[in-house]
């Protein structure tokens, strides 16, 4: 019992310690404007030049901070919550392993070296998704681990291409390739559906609920700060090469449809963590979204804000579902605030947070995003998708609030529900702290000079209107039972198809191997079992069976058959030659 709160009280020690000082020197690389650049060239190829390059300038170091932070507070957390684990030091090196490899995807600016520490993130995320090894974490650990090769398979076609600039140094070629030639077009497309893939956007939005089967400390790290995060972070790397580009107009309406389908499910989920999964790939898609507005800075402080905000949430339903023995459907989770208030507090904080309220961390981020999108020149259906996923953004979380705070509470009977877990409450409030002070704080931080939005009275009213409209559908339409009114109305299909994400998950497994599966059984039933067999191995078997069979008849007849078989030949040999 020692060992294992020293290890994870001396992991958290190590961790505090390196953010810290990687936000020290993130201050200090902002304030002098200095870039370090580490390089170790290792074979120069005639005009080709490969080297080992780790470049730590604001951006990386801040992201770097934050990273090591929540981590440090997940695995602390994590103390408690796998005490009764049997493979919970395996689970520790699986996250801390995981941390290393979301340290060299943000430090490295070449791709060999990235794709070094993606790979690494796809195959920690698939032995963490299986961690409890049941057919639930087994079907999302394949689903995972798939959809995210597809990305894999983006690094390493860019790779190839990378290639012809001389190097895979992106960082240097950025205005080689901003160019709008055919090769740096499919170059910069590869890029975007590494992005995507790990992101979690249209269509590779199916394994991110899935992840859900891994245990709440993981969804914690993969939602806020490491995995889905990173595609983010590798197209504000490469937002110079970016700009300008076709592939921004087809990345903001992928980007609009991905936050408004999160938002539409989420108002149909009834399991805590997927509703906070929703959330999450809401918010992936508003910051793709004003990142394909060519705003990267903005994207990159909603990234840091929604870190901590939405790591907390997800420690919040930790706690209420390791209270519960698992259990997870929130419409037995009511009155939470009774027994614990402490947990009730900081779920509604981050709630708030990610609602927009002012003056928390995400009022910050998102008011300023919202206000920009609305500024820029956005077509009608793009204006129109971000008008309502914000809606459907504040709906979900009041909709989270009534179930949770204001229901009856179903599970008294099974559970001693409290907030005497120290080691899991200590890292909730420091996270809550970040939830309300990071905001104001990064923005003084990230923008040194503010961003100067012109907009009319209706514009700039329309953001507190979403946010209060929005938070009123929910609690109403809550109240009557939105699912089925739903049905009743609109009908049972459709109903589920928007409950559903679309159909995603379907057509992410099933709806995908149906097909090749039956044509594989056709080909199979008609050709390995058919034709083939036929004509081929079974058919050759016995076709030299028969004719050994007339061999063997021929050998075992009298001297008489032979003589005359002799003599037969030697008249076809005369009548050949003569």
């Amino acid at each position: 019992m020692f060992w294992k709160v020293s290890m994870h009280f001396s992991s958290l020690i190590f961790f505090l310690s390196g953010a810290f000082l990687g936000f020290f020197f993130c201050l200090k690389s902002l304030f002098l404007g200095s870039v370090l650049v580490v390089e170790w060239e290792i074979l120069s190829l005639n005009s080709c030049l490969i080297e080992m390059i780790l470049v730590f300038d604001w951006m990386s170091l801040m992201f770097l901070s934050f990273v090591v932070l929540i981590s440090s507070m997940i695995l602390y957390y994590s103390g408690e919550y796998m005490s009764e684990e049997k493979n919970k030091h395996r689970f520790l090196y699986l996250v801390i392993f995981f941390v290393v490899s979301m340290g060299l995807v943000i430090v490295s600016p070449n791709m060999i070296s990235i794709l070094l520490g993606w790979d690494g993130l796809g195959l920690v995320s698939y032995l963490l998704v299986i961690y409890y090894q049941n057919e639930k974490s087994m079907n999302a650990g394949m689903l995972t681990v798939l959809s995210n090769r597809i990305g894999d398979v983006g690094i390493l076609m860019s790779i190839g291409m990378m290639f012809l600039l001389g190097g895979w140094n992106f960082f240097f070629y950025q205005e080689a390739m901003a160019e709008s030639g055919p090769e740096m077009l499919v170059l910069k497309g590869f890029v975007v559906m590494a992005a995507m893939t790990k992101s979690a956007q249209i269509p590779f939005s199916a394994w991110l609920p899935a992840a859900m089967a891994a245990p709440t400390p993981v969804s914690a790290l993969v939602h806020s700060s490491t995995l889905v995060t990173a595609g983010v972070y590798l197209l504000i790397r490469f937002s110079g090469a970016l700009e300008g580009s076709e592939m921004q107009s087809f990345l903001l309406i992928v980007s609009c449809l991905t936050m408004f389908m999160a938002g539409l499910g989420a108002n149909f989920e009834y399991d805590l963590k997927k509703i906070i999964a929703l959330s999450t790939l809401s918010q992936l898609g508003v910051m793709m979204s004003i990142l394909a507005l060519g705003f990267f800075d903005l994207a990159f402080f909603h990234l840091l804000t929604h870190a901590l905000f939405k790591a907390l949430l997800f420690m919040c339903a930790g706690v209420v579902i390791h209270n519960v023995s698992g259990y997870q459907d929130i419409r037995s989770m009511g009155s939470l605030v009774l027994c614990m208030p402490l947990t009730s507090v900081c779920m509604s904080l981050a709630s708030l947070a990610l609602c927009g309220f002012p003056f928390l961390a995400g009022f910050y981020s998102k008011d300023l995003i919202l206000e920009v999108a609305f500024s820029s020149s956005l077509n009608f259906v793009s204006f129109f998708l971000f008008f309502l996923s914000t809606g459907l953004t504040v709906s979900y979380s009041f909709r989270l609030f009534y179930y949770s705070m204001t229901g009856l509470f179903s599970l008294g009977a099974l559970t001693c529900v409290s907030d005497k877990a120290e080691v899991m409450t200590g890292p909730m409030i420091v996270l809550s702290v970040g939830a309300v002070t990071s905001g104001a704080i990064m923005s003084w931080l990230v923008f040194p000079d503010p961003y100067l939005i012109c907009l009319g009275s209706i514009m700039k009213g329309l953001v507190p209107f979403l946010v209060v409209m929005g938070g009123v559908f929910g609690y109403v339409v809550n109240m009557v039972g939105v699912g089925e009114g739903l049905k009743v109305y609109c009908g049972l299909k459709l109903a589920e198809f928007w409950g559903s994400m679309w159909f995603m998950p379907f057509l992410s497994t099933k709806g995908i191997s149906k097909w090749e599966l039956e044509l594989g059984g056709n080909l199979q039933k008609f050709g390995d079992k058919g034709w083939l067999e036929s004509f081929g191995g079974q058919g050759g078997y016995f076709l030299f069976l028969k004719y050994s069979s007339y061999l063997s008849v021929f050998q075992e007849s009298n001297i008489k058959l032979i003589l005359k078989s002799f003599l037969f030949w030697l008249v076809i040999l005369g009548l050949f030659y003569f």
